[in-house]
């Protein structure tokens, strides 16, 4: 045995008693203890997304401008000017703010020109960079041709090309919506936060119908109720959908969805479906009632904020919290293993209680 100068520095080794334990008897009733979801060195499992609230804010402002620039090309389909007036500065106006919160949080403007070098489409970032040019585009051309058309003579060949070209804009505008408004959660269901990720099926409809809603309330502060009968009838509709996508993510994601009712995630998740009903119901109801319309309009707009913030801190919530990551793979875990399929084997089956 080889001796060193440290050996004098080991604290003394215990000498036995020279009796042998014998070990104690177990019975047939006892168990594993349950075991608790904790992490190495008290570190998360995931990493949360290094995203701050300015990008809960562009995706609520993104989604009310996307229900806006619907709005505006039925308003011009149907001939109400005023609506689409109206629809289009305010499209505009959401674009600008849901934008500048995305350059705050990318930290340099230079950054977004970046992701417009390429075009990815297994990327939903690189898309939807590409999807947010192309609304910006359109939606900017139809408020600078609005803004423009007043001031034109009738009669001039200039009138009419202004004419022609809105139309196009319109119909541009309304391409690029519904994308717009859904990129961001199929952006956010494709990264390793676990109930952004679990939630892949229902966050498209619920942030597409969120953003309609929320567009709709925003013109019907703006707007005269003479001018927003169809909106009050598509703000009915979106509340309904809204309300029918949360439920059924909540039902499928089950346990997992539990941030979605804890703190401040949960105090926002309550408010926004309570906000929600109230607008919907008080848009269909609402007539001619300038009142009842703003109210309703504004019930909507905070509806709809309370959704992305509530989703926002709940996934992050789920990913600083081990217990959603390691349950969802258990489950997979057992799944594969009843199915009679190896654990490394890739694909996985449909939940038979989902409608998709």
């Amino acid at each position: 045995m080889t001796v060193t100068d440290l050996d004098s520095l080991r604290p003394p080794v215990p000498q036995r008693d020279g009796k042998r334990r014998r070990r104690k008897a177990v019975g047939p009733d006892w168990v594993v203890p349950e075991a608790e979801f904790t992490s190495y060195y008290g570190q998360n499992i995931v990493k949360p997304a290094p995203w701050e609230e300015e990008i809960a804010i562009y995706l609520f402002f993104g989604g009310m401008a996307a229900g806006s620039g619907l709005i505006g090309a039925g308003a011009d389909i149907t001939h109400r000017h005023s609506l689409r007036r109206v629809a289009r500065i305010a499209g505009l106006g959401s674009l600008g703010i849901g934008a500048t919160a995305l350059v705050i949080d990318l930290g340099r403007p230079e950054r977004f020109l970046n992701m417009m070098r390429t075009a990815k489409l297994t990327s939903p970032m690189s898309v939807g960079s590409w999807i947010l040019t192309g609304f910006s585009v359109f939606t900017g051309g139809a408020a600078a041709l609005e803004i423009i058309q007043p001031w034109l003579p009738r009669e001039s060949w200039w009138r009419e090309l202004v004419d022609v070209s809105s139309i196009f804009a319109s119909a541009g505008a309304a391409f690029f919506a519904p994308p717009l408004a859904a990129y961001t959660a199929v952006l956010f269901s494709d990264t390793a936060t676990p109930l952004w990720h679990q939630a892949y099926r229902e966050m498209p409809f619920l942030f597409v119908a969120s953003g309609q809603g929320a567009g709709c309330g925003l013109n019907l502060l703006l707007n005269r109720p003479c001018e927003t009968a169809p909106v009050r009838r598509l703000a009915a509709v979106a509340a309904a959908c809204d309300l029918a996508a949360d439920h059924m993510m909540e039902r499928r994601l089950g346990e997992e969805g539990q941030p979605l009712h804890e703190g401040r995630a949960g105090t926002l998740h309550k408010a926004a479906k309570i906000l929600t009903s109230i607008g919907g119901v008080g848009a269909l109801f609402a007539g001619r009632n300038r009142a009842v319309a703003a109210v309703s309009g504004a019930a909507l707009i905070a509806g709809s904020a309370c959704t992305r913030f509530a989703i926002y801190y709940a996934g992050l919530a789920s990913a600083k919290d081990p217990v959603y990551t390691v349950r969802p793979q258990r489950r997979r875990f057992m799944d594969k293993l009843a199915q009679g399929r190896s654990v490394t084997e890739p694909g996985g089956q449909w939940p038979e209680d989902s409608i998709f």
